[in-house]
């Protein structure tokens, strides 16, 4: 439900930079490789309005981006990020709690 409000309501660059803190968040790097391919897929949108998102977040000093992301300012790129994310954090840190209570 979260990603339908997100889709239908915020700019591109807030869900990109959402997305890119997401995977960070779950890869435990501030460097991964994406395609601009993929992110128009997961974002759901033309590969042009990636490029132009992503050039955005460059020039704000936010992402570098060659053959890699790499987040170099978490707390800027949160700042342009939609507010879904601090929801996603929330229920990420949820289940990752539930998860260890569950083990025995």
């Amino acid at each position: 439900e979260q990603t339908i409000v997100c889709t239908r309501f915020h700019l591109i660059e807030q869900r990109l930079g959402r997305w890119l803190l997401m995977t960070a968040d779950r890869a435990g790097s501030a460097t991964f490789a994406v395609t601009l391919e993929f992110l128009s897929y997961m974002l759901g949108i033309r590969r042009a309005g990636v490029t132009l998102a992503m050039g955005e977040l460059r020039d704000r000093g936010l992402i570098l981006s060659q053959h890699e992301v790499e987040i170099i300012d978490m707390d800027g790129l949160e700042a342009v990020a939609c507010p879904c994310y601090k929801v996603d954090v929330e229920a990420y840190r949820n289940e990752m709690t539930f998860r260890e209570t569950v083990k025995v």
